[in-house]
Parts: structure tokens; C-alpha cells; sequence
């Protein structure tokens, strides 16, 4: 199977530092920065190329996940892209190995702008989404910025 890694979510304890590492230290593209202090979104992210960001959740989104009673980590998931006829073999393959899908499919927003997108575990427990952009020229397009 050929993929692409879409994104992957780190938790922040503090928003100042992380921006600050990821976009002054490391240099990357910030994403939504603007938008996330005004309260526009629920998130900011960075840029590490045309196709990959690392968003950064903050305190209030991983602190306590009230659906399994559990804290979540540092790593929160990390996202494949693919083609939207892989991943609907994607998903027959996930029901014949008796995987739950934990969530969806819902569209969110990633890299390439909306997908759609699911979400289930590997063996270990670490959250994985799984997504399709609906039209080839999502898929190949940058949406800086947006």
C-alpha cells in the first residue's frame, strides 16, 4: 500500500514555547497561528513541507479524553493520506480484521484542506486516521495560509 504522511498532533503544555520552537527554532511555515490566538480555530499548526504539518493541540483538547478515561500523551495520532479508492479498501480490510473504527467518517482538516476521514488503532493503541482528499487536484495542492 503507498501512502503519504498527512499530519501528525503533538499535545503542548504551553503554546508560547511550542510555536515558538517549531517556528523560530526549526524554522517551519506557521499555519492558523493568527486564527488559533484570535479564536478562530481550535489549533495551530506548522508546515514541514507541501504535503505534511504537525498540528499542535493544546492543553484543552488532550488533558482528559472523557470518552475512554484516560490522559493522552504527547503523541495524540498521526494521519495517512490516501487515495480515496485505497482507502475504501482501506476500510474493508480494517472490518475484516474485526478493527473498530473509532470515529467517522467525518471530514476535518488537514494538510491538503477538508478530507474525509477515519479513525482506529493499531495494535499498541496508538490512534491512527485514516483520510482521502475528494478531488485529485486537492490532493496535489498546497493551501498555505488557510
Amino acid at each position: 500500500m503507498e501512502c503519504l504522511m498527512d499530519h501528525i498532533v503533538l499535545n503542548m503544555k504551553s503554546d508560547e514555547e511550542m510555536i515558538h520552537f517549531y517556528t523560530k527554532v526549526l524554522l517551519l511555515k506557521p499555519e492558523r497561528i493568527e486564527e488559533y490566538y484570535a479564536g478562530k480555530v481550535p489549533f495551530p499548526s506548522v508546515r514541514m513541507n507541501t504535503s505534511t504539518i504537525i498540528d499542535l493541540f493544546p492543553k484543552k483538547m488532550w488533558q482528559h479524553n472523557t470518552q475512554t478515561g484516560k490522559i493522552n500523551y504527547n503523541l495524540n495520532h498521526f494521519c495517512i493520506a490516501l487515495k480515496k479508492q485505497t482507502w475504501e479498501d482501506l476500510l474493508k480490510r480494517l472490518q475484516e480484521n474485526n478493527i473498530d473504527i473509532e470515529e467517522g467518517p467525518v471530514l476535518r482538516w488537514g494538510s491538503r484542506g477538508t478530507g474525509t476521514s477515519v479513525y482506529f488503532r493499531d495494535p499498541e493503541k496508538n490512534l491512527i486516521e485514516a483520510r482521502y482528499y475528494e478531488s485529485q487536484e486537492d490532493n496535489e495542492k498546497c493551501l498555505l495560509s488557510s
